[in-house]
């Protein structure tokens, strides 16, 4: 398998906003901190300010976000988290992913998810959270596959599904 994390780009626009429409159903924000309004360039330059650090706004923490391609294709994304702040902490973690739906079932969640491991790791996290829903059994397994220690099945609402919390050394 030849899938690749990379930052998005120009050329990614169709494909990404695309791929945002087709999650939505998913209840999943599949480009995070996209606004409809703003052009694609923007977009771009806020995904590298806060790659950066730079011109956070209080609810954020230094981050990335990349697509994760094969064969040229969009087949997903994740995002990685630096630092957490306190929504972070209880819900956000470290690593959040995706992988749009003709694309599931094929290894690439795993992929993605080792490959972000690498990047937290190389830039100094000894310890990832991370957090999937509870009725989710196909991420809750990528994460344990991935060395994910459950430590915690949280219930917020009783009438919905809670959410697993989960370490990964």
């Amino acid at each position: 398998m030849e899938l690749r994390l990379r930052p998005y780009c120009v050329d990614d626009e169709t494909a990404a906003r695309a791929g945002n429409e087709i999650m939505k159903h998913d209840d999943f924000m599949f480009l995070l901190y996209w606004d409809p309004d703003t052009s694609w360039a923007d977009f771009l330059r806020g995904e590298e300010a806060r790659r950066r650090g730079e011109n956070l706004g209080p609810d954020l923490v230094r981050s990335v976000q990349l697509a994760a391609e094969v064969d040229g294709q969009l087949v997903g994304r994740t995002s990685i988290r630096f630092e957490l702040n306190e929504f972070l902490e209880h819900r956000g973690g470290h690593i959040g992913y995706g992988v749009l739906p003709p694309f599931r079932r094929l290894g690439y969640a795993s992929e993605i998810l080792r490959q972000s491991l690498v990047i937290a790791r190389a830039d100094g996290l000894t310890q990832v959270l991370m957090f999937c829903d509870d009725d989710n059994v196909g991420s809750a397994t990528v994460i344990e596959n991935c060395g994910g220690q459950l430590e915690a099945v949280i219930v917020v609402d009783p009438d919905k599904p809670g959410f697993r919390k989960y370490w990964i050394d």
